[in-house]
């Protein structure tokens, strides 16, 4: 579904005139990716915006995350492509290798120009979020070890109670708080109704560099567990990120409880060979452990009222997707920009968001889906494992990757007002 942009135009020119005397007030829980790069929009179409981040600190390390595309067009837009490039985790490519170090295949960062399995942008999710808030960080509230602890919306605003007891009224909340979204599960509910578990746990921690990595991503797979263990570089030469992923039908293990996923870790990667023990030797000291199962979010609506929500929080692709920070970085500009062109009426300003995003979200899903079932354990009830080498997934990949259009939103402020103390 389309958004007439004949329509929109119209809505720009006359919600000019009738635009509020003051400042819309936003509330964004989460401050990891989404919730920053929203801010970034909010504040640049003339918002005031609050972050709060239950997280005492931004949190350092986790996994590379990629920008292709479509993407790449949004930081660019923001201003950030140098340091975002500088900042960068220069991977020449991948080799996928035996498990006596044997390369069996090879890609390059510049395969398909940069939208690769390797991709031109490629930043670990901590130095893209200490980024984007050190972008943002004098001209948006962020308040750091709270959450928002009650919440009741009328026709005017949102009535917000945060946990460190602090009373607020906002125009509107955005949840951009990640695939265990508190917020979602507060307003839409459970999270069972939503979460989609692609039969895969994916782990993944910071190591000492003493496998000799070189700008080279190296990564192990045993076809007939459906198991695999990948270290790859990062800026700091000293250190390397090791990934795990195995398969699990189902998955008990509480995603708070660290000494229980990492008992789980060592039992699910017994006997997998190559350097996995190595790896595992630094499991108990390392500072970023993290380990979750491999799921996505379906919604019919990311919003309700005066409450929307974004990034994972709203349509999780899965890391099988590679394309989740494209998702919260293109939804971040694109909920912004509708908001703004709606004169900040929510039920416009959401719905054209969901318009736009819907397919683009829809077409990562279904590879975030793909690739989990080419990993799936091989049996007599097994699905066939998908063939990736037909023109209908080059046509897929195409729309993942380059399948929403970035409006100009002329006529929408676009600019970054000096910060004033909030209320």
């Amino acid at each position: 579904m389309g958004v007439d942009d004949s329509e929109q135009e119209r809505t720009i020119r006359t919600g000019e005139r009738g635009r509020r005397a003051s400042a819309p007030k936003v509330l964004v829980a989460g401050a990891s990716i989404a919730g920053p790069a929203l801010a970034h929009w909010l504040r640049r179409r003339g918002a005031e915006v609050t972050v709060v981040e239950r997280a005492p600190e931004l949190r350092p390390g986790g996994q590379a995350v990629d920008a292709r595309g479509v993407a790449r067009e949004v930081i660019s837009r923001m201003g950030l492509d140098a340091v975002v490039r500088a900042a960068c985790t220069d991977t020449a490519g991948a080799h996928t290798v035996a498990a006596d170090g044997r390369v069996l295949e090879t890609f390059r960062a510049d395969d398909d120009g940069g939208d690769g399995f390797i991709a031109d942008i490629e930043i670990l999710r901590g130095d893209l979020s200490q980024l984007l808030y050190d972008d943002t960080r004098d001209g948006v509230e962020y308040l750091f070890g709270d959450r928002i602890a009650e919440l009741a919306q009328d026709a005017d605003g949102v009535d917000v109670v945060l946990a460190g007891g602090d009373r607020r009224r906002f125009d509107l909340v955005v949840g951009a708080d990640g695939l265990h979204s508190p917020l979602r599960a507060m307003v839409f509910g459970p999270h069972e109704r939503y979460l989609r578990h692609l039969g895969h746990v994916l782990a993944f921690y910071s190591v000492p560099n003493e496998f000799g990595l070189d700008r080279w991503l190296l990564e192990h797979q045993d076809q007939e567990t459906g198991r695999s263990a990948l270290l790859r570089p990062i800026q700091d030469a000293t250190r390397a990120m090791s990934m795990f992923y195995f398969a699990s039908a189902g998955f008990d293990v509480d995603h708070r409880d660290v000494a229980a996923q990492k008992r789980l870790l060592r039992e699910r990667t017994a006997g997998l060979g190559w350097r996995v023990p190595e790896i595992l030797a630094h499991l108990d000291d390392t500072p970023d452990f993290y380990l979750d199962q491999v799921a996505q979010v379906v919604m019919d609506r990311w919003s309700s009222g005066r409450v929307g929500l974004l990034g994972d929080a709203a349509f999780s692709s899965s890391p099988m997707s590679g394309q989740g920070t494209g998702l919260a970085l293109v939804g971040a500009y694109l909920l912004a920009g509708e908001l703004a062109a709606a004169a900040w009426d929510p039920a416009t300003g959401f719905a054209r968001y969901e318009a736009r995003m819907r397919s683009y979200v829809e077409a990562n899903q279904e590879i975030g889906r793909l690739n989990a079932r080419s990993r799936d354990l091989p049996g007599p009830d097994a699905e066939p494992r998908p063939d990736f080498t037909g023109a209908w997934f080059t046509e897929l990949v195409g729309r993942a990757i380059n399948g929403v259009e970035l409006p100009d939103y002329a006529g929408v402020p676009d600019s970054a007002p000096a910060w004033s103390s909030p209320r």
